[in-house]
């Protein structure tokens, strides 16, 4: 079970790593984009998605690869850690 409690955990860490810098910038693109907009007085739907959606796919297009020796180190673990898991205490 010990195994299983510290997959769990590396698994979170792994998806808070991955989910929270792209979550981070989407809210301060989204935030700048407001304030333009509040400032201008044009709400337009697409003025505000365009732009995460540029911002978000670049850091991803940038840090992609890290990701995925993230979780592919991540499978690794998991895969070296089956027989543990299955076999119990």
């Amino acid at each position: 079970m010990e195994t299983f409690d510290a997959l769990l955990r590396e698994t979170l860490g792994v998806v808070a790593l991955l989910a929270l810098p792209v979550l981070g910038l989407a809210a301060i693109v989204g935030t700048a984009v407001a304030v333009v907009q509040a400032a201008t007085q044009v709400q337009e739907q697409t003025l505000t998605a365009l732009p995460k959606l540029l911002f978000v796919g670049g850091l991803i297009a940038l840090f992609g690869a890290f990701g995925m020796r993230l979780c592919a180190g991540l499978l690794t673990d998991v895969v070296a850690a089956l027989p543990r898991i299955a076999n119990g205490p």
